[in-house]
């Protein structure tokens, strides 16, 4: 299996990236040549990893009945001093809202998703040291 993406140049900064599952616009800042209409390339990665658990979690709150009013992820990067500047660490906060939540069974989910399923955070791991907290409320 394989994925492939089209990026296509439209002048300064700005590309947009296509794939079959939809349309990303990428630019950068007005400091670095861009004109702000998109996200950021390292902006992206950290949504790709968002999005990769988060998708885990929507899974497994259905398979495990767990009764969930939100889910919020915020994930935090610390990038090198030096250039090419990677993420040298990375953390993930799991925010849960809903009444009566199940912990245990929360914390095993995400767990799940942070130890077996998220690929994308196992991509991280080779660069950045990977970290995360869960609260509930």
């Amino acid at each position: 299996m394989s994925d492939t993406v089209k990026a296509t140049w439209h002048g300064n900064m700005h590309f947009t990236s296509e794939s079959n599952e939809g349309v990303v616009n990428l630019d950068a800042s007005e400091e670095f040549g861009g004109t702000d209409s998109g996200l950021r390339s390292k902006s992206l990665m950290l949504t790709s990893l968002a999005g990769c658990t988060g998708m885990d979690l929507g899974s497994l709150i259905k398979k495990m009945r767990i009764a969930v009013d939100g889910i919020t992820i915020i994930v935090t990067a610390e990038l090198t001093d030096q250039h090419p500047k990677i993420y040298k660490s990375t953390h993930i906060v799991y925010h849960f809202t809903g009444e009566n939540l199940d912990r245990e069974k929360l914390t095993k989910a995400v767990n799940l998703s942070v130890e077996r399923y998220c690929g994308v955070i196992e991509m991280f791991r080779a660069f950045s040291e990977v970290t995360n907290a869960i609260k509930f409320n």
